[in-house]
């Protein structure tokens, strides 16, 4: 998404009910600045009268009189070819003006003029491909935006148990859309959600995410074995995936209360915040290969459990966030940002780390980046705690 597009936890922003507001008196405001605008072109208006009051004063004849082919070439940089011919034919005429009252012979001032109107041409013609470029790029950002809401569908900020945030940023500004994936749902064997990062951007990698998102869909509630899950989709990409294509990913989920399970497949290891503030990285038991690449190796992926108990929250990001560097090629250290932001409410969490990625990096991410951030609420202090089982600190390995 100007911005690369992001989403928060599926509230929406606070400024888009006083957008709203403003209803149809405010869209129609802006319509009129930009006929306006288009019409009136004051700054070139603004230079060619400089020039002319500048001719006027000195008398210089030829040395000042070429400069007002600045007007229409300016104009063609901010309105449309009407203003650029507006622009134009005033300089026209008033260059024939200047010029005879400076004495300028005729054919001086016809080779003057002649120029004027070429510069006057050609720069209505650029005001015209601009303004259809423009036009292209505002409908591919129309079919990309509505192609990532398809993709990537909008969390709700409650899904089953937990607190759901996200935030995503695709690279490709310009079409606000990328190769990170995610994913969230609630199935019969409890809630599943994977966070993925394909190899490359764009509109390529955005196909492979689209394909890794459907089976997973359809996969998370059909298997009831996680690793069943990440088999569906391996299989899904060795048939549909270059040799030299990958997705790395992390799928979780959550069968039972205060268990969760995960499969790392070559993907950064999520964090971890326990209820007391402290900040771990759930490393693989085992390393395992990104999805597409199983043929390549002997490993496999393994399942772990860990403990996740009331209060505790798990941050699922790709490499965009952690590969950010600031202009001294430092990295951004999302542990430390984690421990520092983290509260009960995810929404705000992800909020101040985006924000503080963005200061990072100096406004503009270089890759896609997504954060998907679940939290288990902590019961009222009338219900009765429940017991969680294992006592384990770290992920434990499933054989």
């Amino acid at each position: 998404m100007s911005h690369a597009r992001a989403q928060d936890g599926g509230r929406r922003p606070i400024w888009s009910s006083r957008n709203r507001a403003a209803g149809p008196e405010g869209s129609a405001r802006r319509r009129a600045l930009a006929r306006l605008t288009s019409w009136a072109p004051v700054l070139p208006v603004l230079i060619v009268a400089v020039i002319v009051l500048a001719d006027m004063a000195g008398g210089a004849g030829m040395v000042w009189l070429p400069m007002l082919a600045a007007g229409p070439a300016l104009a063609a940089t901010t309105n449309g070819p009407r203003g650029v011919l507006s622009v134009g034919l005033l300089a026209v005429g008033l260059g024939a003006a200047l010029g005879a009252r400076d004495g300028i012979s005729g054919q001086e001032l016809g080779a003057l003029l002649s120029a004027l109107l070429a510069v006057t041409l050609a720069s209505a013609l650029a005001s015209g491909l601009r303004a259809y470029r423009e036009r292209v790029l505002a409908a591919v950002r129309s079919v990309a935006e509505t192609a990532q809401h398809a993709l990537l569908k909008p969390v709700p900020s409650t899904v089953g148990p937990f607190q759901v945030a996200v935030r995503y940023s695709a690279a490709a500004a310009e079409a606000r859309i990328g190769g990170d994936l995610y994913a969230l749902i609630p199935t019969p064997y409890g809630v599943r959600l994977i966070v993925g990062d394909v190899r490359g951007k764009g509109l390529p990698a955005v196909g492979t995410a689209a394909l890794v998102l459907g089976v997973f869909r359809e996969a998370a509630y059909d298997e009831p074995d996680l690793l069943a899950v990440v088999e569906r989709i391996e299989r899904s990409l060795a048939r549909n995936l270059g040799s030299d294509d990958f997705v790395t990913a992390v799928v979780a989920g959550y069968p039972r209360t205060g268990q969760l399970e995960m499969v790392n497949c070559g993907h950064t290891p999520p964090l971890l915040v326990r209820t007391s503030g402290g900040v771990e990285a759930v490393e693989p038991a085992q390393p395992a290969p990104p999805l597409g690449l199983r043929a390549l190796t002997d490993h496999v992926p393994r399942l772990s459990v860990l403990p996740f108990a009331d209060g505790d929250q798990l941050l699922l990001y790709t490499d965009g966030v952690t590969e950010a560097r600031d202009g001294g090629r430092e990295f951004y250290p999302l542990d430390e940002g984690l421990a520092r932001h983290a509260c009960d409410d995810p929404a705000r969490t992800l909020g101040a780390l985006h924000d503080e990625l963005l200061d990072h990096v100096g406004g503009r991410l270089h890759d896609d980046a997504a954060l998907l951030l679940i939290r288990k609420p902590v019961p009222s202090q009338e219900a009765t705690p429940t017991a969680e089982p294992g006592g384990m600190d770290v992920a434990a390995e499933v054989a």
